[in-house]
C-alpha cells in the first residue's frame, strides 16, 4: 500500500511555521507497513491544492492531508476535495449541532463561518476531532482514499492515533527502523566504510548528516515485528563491527544521556570548566535528569580564547565543585589558518585513576559552542566506556 502526504497552508511555504506533521506521519506510516513515496507542501490556493490531490490519487492508494480545515476563506481543503471528486458540500446537521454545543459549553459565540466546519460531501464521512472544532474527512471513491486532518499537531496526532490509524487496512507487512548515531567522523567516510551494506534492498542502510553527528538508519520490511527486528539486528551487528567506537548511541539517545548513564553505572561525579562553549556543556548536563544527579557544577570563564587553558579549567572546576572527574573545554584561533577555524582543547582529569588527558579538535567559529560541548561529551564517553 502506497501513501502520500499533502500539507496545506501558505504559512508553511512562507517559513512562518515548521512542518512537523510530515515527520510524525512518516514514522507512523512506516510503523504499520505503509510505504510513503511522496510528500508535498502547498499553499492556500484552490487550483494548486486540487492538482496536488489529483496527482496524489493517481500515484498512491491513500492521500493524507493536514491543514486547511478552519472556518476562514483561505481554509480550502474541503473545497479542494469536493472539486477533486466532483461533489458539492453541504452542512451536516449532526456536525452543526456538535459545533454549537462546543461553543455553548465554552460560553463563546459561534460565528456563521464556523458552519463551514460542518460541511460534508456524499462520499465523505466525518472524523471526530476531540481536540478542536474541525472534524476531519475520510473520503473513499473510485478505489482511492483521501483522509483530511487538521493542521495543529495536537489535534492531528490525537485524530490519527484514535480515529485514523486503527481503521486503516494496511495489509500484512510492517516496517521497522533502528538508527545508529556516530560522532567525529565524516559522512563520506561512513559511506566508504559501509559500502558492503548500503546496496542491500532489505534491510536498507541510509546515511545522514545531523547536528549531533552522522546517523545510520537501518530499515527492514517484514511480515511481522519479530522478523523485521531480527533482520535489523544482523545488519546492526555488522555495522557496529565496521564502525567501532565512533558509534555512541542509537535511536533516541543523546550524547549527554549516554554520558549520564555511564556516570550513573560507575557512581562517578563530574564538574565542568568551560570557556569557548559558554555554558552550553553545563546546560546539557544539568538538563538531563539522570545526569543532573552526578553533575556537581560548572564554571564559565569569559575572556579571549587564547588566554584560557583547558587543563586549568578542569582543575578549577574540581576545586570549586569536588567531584571524581573534572572536564575542561577551551578554544583558540589557529595562527595563520582560516579565520573561521578554531582549535578546541578538551581536558579530562580523573585524579583517582591518575588520568589527565588533553585532546584537540577543530571546529568552525560559528559552531564552536555546540561542537565543543559535543566533542567534550564524546571524549568523556570514550574514556568512561573503557574504564
Amino acid at each position: 500500500m502506497r501513501a502520500e502526504i499533502v500539507c496545506i497552508g501558505s504559512e508553511l511555504l512562507l517559513g512562518d511555521i515548521v512542518d512537523t506533521n510530515t515527520q510524525y506521519l512518516a514514522r507512523r506510516l512506516s510503523g504499520i507497513g505503509i510505504d510513503l513515496h511522496h510528500s508535498t507542501a502547498v499553499g492556500d490556493n484552490l487550483g494548486r491544492i486540487v492538482e496536488c490531490l489529483r496527482l496524489g490519487t493517481e500515484r498512491s492508494d491513500i492521500v493524507l492531508t493536514t491543514g486547511g480545515l478552519g472556518p476562514t476563506d483561505d481554509d480550502l481543503t474541503r473545497e479542494s476535495i469536493a472539486a477533486l471528486f466532483g461533489e458539492t458540500p453541504s452542512v451536516d446537521p449532526v456536525l452543526a449541532d456538535s459545533l454549537r454545543t462546543f461553543f455553548e459549553l465554552r460560553k463563546m459565540p459561534m460565528t456563521t463561518n464556523n458552519l463551514k466546519q460542518a460541511w460534508l460531501i456524499p462520499s465523505a464521512r466525518a472524523i471526530p476531532n476531540e481536540r478542536g472544532t474541525a472534524p476531519g474527512w475520510w473520503v473513499t471513491k473510485h478505489g482511492k482514499t483521501v483522509i483530511a486532518m487538521p493542521g495543529p499537531p495536537g489535534e492531528m496526532h490525537h485524530m490519527w492515533e484514535h480515529e485514523v490509524e486503527p481503521n486503516l487496512k494496511t495489509g500484512e507487512a510492517v516496517i521497522r527502523s533502528r538508527t545508529l548515531k556516530l560522532f567525529n567522523i565524516s559522512e563520506s567516510r561512513v559511506d566508504e566504510m559501509l559500502k558492503s551494506l548500503t546496496p542491500a534492498a532489505n534491510p536498507t542502510v541510509a546515511i545522514y548528516a545531523k547536528q549531533d553527528g552522522i546517523h545510520v538508519r537501518i530499515t527492514a520490511k517484514a511480515r511481522d515485528d519479530i522478523s523485521a527486528l531480527r533482520a535489523i539486528a544482523g545488519t546492526e551487528r555488522e555495522a557496529r563491527g565496521i564502525l567501532g567506537d565512533v558509534v555512541w548511541g542509537a535511536d533516541d539517545d543523546t550524547l549527554d544521556s549516554v554520558v549520564a548513564t555511564l556516570l550513573d553505572g560507575r557512581s562517578l561525579s563530574l564538574a565542568v570548566g568551560e570557556s569557548v562553549t559558554a555554558g552550553q556543556l553545563s546546560a546539557m548536563l544539568a538538563g538531563n535528569d539522570r545526569g543532573a544527579a552526578h553533575f556537581r557544577g560548572g564554571i564559565i570563564v569569559s575572556g579571549s580564547l587564547a588566554d584560557v587553558n583547558a587543563v586549568a579549567l578542569g582543575r578549577r572546576a574540581l576545586q570549586q565543585f569536588p567531584a571524581d572527574i573534572g572536564l575542561g573545554v577551551a578554544g583558540r584561533p589557529i595562527p595563520g589558518s582560516d579565520p573561521e577555524m578554531h582549535e578546541l582543547d578538551i581536558a579530562i582529569l580523573w585524579p583517582a585513576r591518575g588520568v589527565e588527558t588533553v585532546t584537540t579538535q577543530r571546529s568552525r567559529h560559528f559552531r564552536r559552542r555546540a561542537m565543543g560541548a559535543l566533542h567534550a561529551l564524546d571524549e568523556l564517553r570514550k574514556l568512561l566506556a573503557q574504564a
